[in-house]
């Protein structure tokens, strides 16, 4: 048999070997796949799809008209039935909208409220846009398919991340939030971030007002007023800032009299014999948050599995005041989650336990972790196991 090269091997087998080429996508369709997640979105958040009728929210039935015209579109249906894993697309569920309900600006502005003038009214002006029109617009602030977008998914990749970890949380907005450039927000159930605001206040109808480029976790982007976003951030009940978590005083040599002594972090050295310890005694550390005296939390520590059926050391403690003690825990550990140690011990009853809490990881670098929750900068900063050093990000 004549020796065959691979590509002659995989068609005997009918494997094709021809490369698909990647599909581009046109900014007109990359639209309409963003604004189909628009609406998953809104379905994930509020456990239904968007449905019409005048009790509904005005942004909800924009979704529905929009979910309306991608069903009734064979272009449209096409690029989005492989990401529908809602069944959005099943006509057997969809009730459709009244014929025409925003067929026009004029209904769409009186659904916000805005009673659009007559021709031949003395307020009517041809061609001109009224000031509440204006306004309406702003509201609405059509989004756009970001062209950059790369540029701006790190940023939320990592929001997401320090979420998740505790080292950012959502807060609840006061009225009239305050924005800057960078803020980070969660509105409608989407990540918005405030990538430029305009340097001076001469936009708006009052020529009073910033200009802002809002980016949005889906791909999209707006062009909008700051008013017009602060407005948008009232409406939404579920609205919040995405904030970096402070320590506040935190850790102090003197505390105040009005400051309040919430615990202090322990740090503990293992004296076991367990060939793993031993190994790795001076490097591997139990990290931990009390309310309450350390040495009364580990006066049996030779029968708790926690502290692996031996006897402690501790090696360091850092007084912690005005603070939350299970959100500063949770947040050493996610840091140091790389480095946990994976050991099985055996408890005093002969069942197998894996302790938590225990770690790879120098004192030095506890110490230094330590000072970064304190100045505030944790957030920028992971720990690299394998040279044992904190890596900036």
């Amino acid at each position: 048999m004549a020796n065959l090269s691979n590509k002659e091997l995989l068609a005997e087998l009918g494997v094709e070997t021809a490369q698909k080429k990647n599909a581009t996508r046109s900014p007109r369709e990359e639209r309409i796949i963003a604004g189909f997640e628009e609406i998953q979105r809104f379905v994930e958040e509020h456990g239904h799809r968007p449905a019409h009728g005048e009790d509904k929210d005005i942004f909800e039935r924009l979704y529905a008209t929009r979910l309306d015209q991608i069903i009734a579109q064979d272009e449209c249906r096409s690029l989005v039935e492989e990401i529908d894993h809602q069944e959005l697309l099943d006509k057997v569920n969809h009730i459709s909208e009244p014929k025409g309900e925003y067929n026009s600006n004029e209904e769409i502005l009186k659904e916000l409220g805005v009673e659009a003038p007559k021709e031949g009214d003395v307020t009517f002006l041809k061609h001109v846009k009224t000031r509440a029109e204006v306004k309406a617009a702003e509201e609405i602030a059509k989004r756009e398919f970001c062209e950059d977008f790369e540029k701006f998914k790190p940023i939320f990749e990592t929001v997401q991340q320090e979420l998740q970890s505790g080292l950012r949380e959502a807060k609840l907005l006061t009225k009239n939030a305050q924005i800057d450039q960078g803020d980070l927000f969660i509105l409608f159930g989407q990540k918005a971030y405030v990538a430029e605001l305009s340097k001076e206040r001469t936009h708006g109808f009052d020529k009073n007002d910033y200009r802002l480029r809002v980016i949005y976790d889906n791909g999209t982007e707006s062009d909008l007023l700051l008013r017009s976003l602060q407005k948008a951030l009232d409406r939404d009940d579920a609205g919040r800032r995405i904030v970096e978590l402070t320590a506040g005083p935190l850790f102090s040599d003197i505390s105040d009299d009005e400051d309040l002594s919430s615990g202090t972090i322990y740090v503990l050295r293992s004296k076991s014999d367990h060939p793993t310890i031993q190994a790795s005694r001076d490097v591997i550390h139990k990290i931990g948050v009390t309310g309450g005296k350390v040495e009364t939390r580990i006066s049996k520590a030779e029968l708790d599995p926690t502290y692996l059926m031996a006897d402690v050391e501790v090696v360091a403690t850092y007084e912690l005041y005005n603070i939350n003690r299970n959100k500063l825990e949770h947040i050493l550990h996610k840091f140091f989650e790389s480095a946990k140690l994976d050991i099985q011990i055996n408890d005093r009853f002969g069942n197998p336990v894996v302790p938590k809490e225990w770690f790879l990881v120098p004192l030095f670098i506890i110490d230094e972790v330590v000072e970064k929750i304190k100045d505030g900068t944790i957030s920028e900063y992971l720990y690299d196991m394998e040279t044992a050093t904190l890596l900036s990000i």
